[in-house]
């Protein structure tokens, strides 16, 4: 496809891609929509009337809200009437847009603009679908033998997280401080995390029609309510998990703050890089099971970015290495009735690879502390340092052009001294 706007080849907003996201301006300071666009934001607001479909015709407001859970509700034939027009409105062939006058007054250079969370996060939940993440930390703390627990490859495990501390990208994180457990055997202190770590992880937003309590979704008919993908750090302070997990899993060591990127990747857009859904042994139960492909080619990076600003890459990982899928996820969520609403997040978990420079999280690459992550200015890390800044990229590559997600970026500042 080709777009009257230019962009170079890699750029990760191609007419392919066109994500939503939620802009504001320094002139124009009021949250709206927006569409990516090489290095240009479409203004939404300012567009609503086009979508003049038989689905949208009557739901043009959608686009002038500063969210968009209402727009996530319609469900997918209105995303992909959007989508349609989106595309046909910035194509090269099309001059409705092209006007200069009307170029202004449209399009938001990206530079220009402040990106806040896409959507209001009713509820947020984290999964554990990795099967290299989930071995590695099995091995680390239990042993080769017995590293997956024994429900591990019949359900998709997961916490419920704490939405009120889901943040954009480009949000500074603290250092917390929290009780921690010096030496095995002894009392607990109260003192700063000490062992921070970030995790790779994609995460969905649900759309369409909310559900009621009492509801269910099977994995068959669960890819309708996937809205979208974004990047995800799961900030983690490993030491603090490591005390209070037991029995009832993680709280605070994870409640600190949860990044993700501002642009949201359609479903649509992601469809040209589907790749066959992970071997499951045993066979899931049958509403965790479905036939088609929702596991996909995005290759992840994450780099390390020190005050020196000597950015180093530390870890290349891929989605495609998930072993359960969003749709099992979103299954097994709502299987005993919990309901779901427009913008609630859902997270994959650490994504993994099986080499060591894919692992997703420092505890991995620095295997429990045995090992040193080498630096480009030829500094070490085993955990995040104060002032580190963590960015994680994802993108797939198609003929010619690439879909990307945009920078999921965040400082960790020091800790509080009270």
């Amino acid at each position: 496809m080709k777009s009257f706007i230019n962009y170079s080849p890699d750029c990760d907003f191609p007419i392919e891609n066109l994500p939503y996201g939620v802009f504001s301006t320094k002139n124009k300071p009021e949250k709206r929509i927006g569409v990516a666009i090489g290095d240009e934001i479409l203004d939404l607001s300012a567009i609503a009337n086009y979508f003049d479909g038989p689905l949208l015709k009557d739901k043009q407001a959608v686009f002038r809200r500063d969210c968009l859970n209402d727009f996530m509700s319609l469900g997918r034939p209105a995303w992909l009437e959007a989508r349609s027009k989106l595309q046909e409105l910035l194509s090269a062939s099309n001059h409705t847009l092209q006007n200069s006058e009307i170029c202004s007054k449209v399009l938001v250079a990206q530079k220009d603009a402040m990106m806040h969370l896409p959507a209001k996060i009713g509820d947020y939940t984290d999964f554990y679908s990795s099967i290299h993440h989930a071995t590695n930390v099995g091995i680390m703390f239990r042993s080769k033998e017995n590293a997956l627990m024994p429900n591990w490859k019949y359900l998709p495990v997961g916490y419920h997280g704490r939405a009120s501390s889901v943040v954009v990208s480009g949000t500074p994180i603290r250092r917390p401080r929290g009780q921690i457990l010096p030496v095995e055997g002894a009392a607990p202190v109260f003192e700063q995390s000490k062992l921070m770590d970030f995790e790779l992880e994609m995460a969905f937003f649900i759309g369409g029609k909310p559900t009621n309590i009492g509801d269910t979704i099977p994995a068959s008919k669960a890819y309708d309510y996937i809205f979208g993908v974004v990047m995800m750090n799961d900030w983690s302070a490993r030491d603090i998990q490591k005390w209070e997990y037991v029995p009832l899993g993680p709280f605070g060591s994870k409640n600190l703050g949860t990044t993700i990127s501002p642009w949201v990747v359609t479903m649509e857009a992601l469809e040209p890089f589907k790749v066959p859904n992970a071997v499951q042994d045993p066979i899931p139960f049958p509403y965790l099971q479905h036939s088609e492909s929702c596991n996909f080619d995005v290759k992840l990076e994450v780099d390390i970015k020190p005050s020196n600003g000597i950015v180093t890459t530390i870890c290349r990982s891929n989605y495609k290495h998930m072993y359960w899928t969003s749709q099992q996820q979103l299954a097994h969520h709502t299987v005993t009735g919990c309901n779901i609403n427009p913008g609630d997040l859902m997270a994959s978990g650490t994504i993994s690879g099986e080499t060591p420079d894919s692992f997703g999280s420092m505890l991995e690459l620095c295997w429990k502390g045995t090992k040193n992550i080498l630096l480009k200015d030829g500094a070490t890390r085993k955990f995040l340092q104060d002032n580190d800044e963590v960015i994680i990229r994802g993108y797939c590559v198609g003929d010619g052009y690439r879909v990307g997600f945009g920078q999921c970026a965040g400082k960790l500042l020091p800790a509080h001294t009270e």
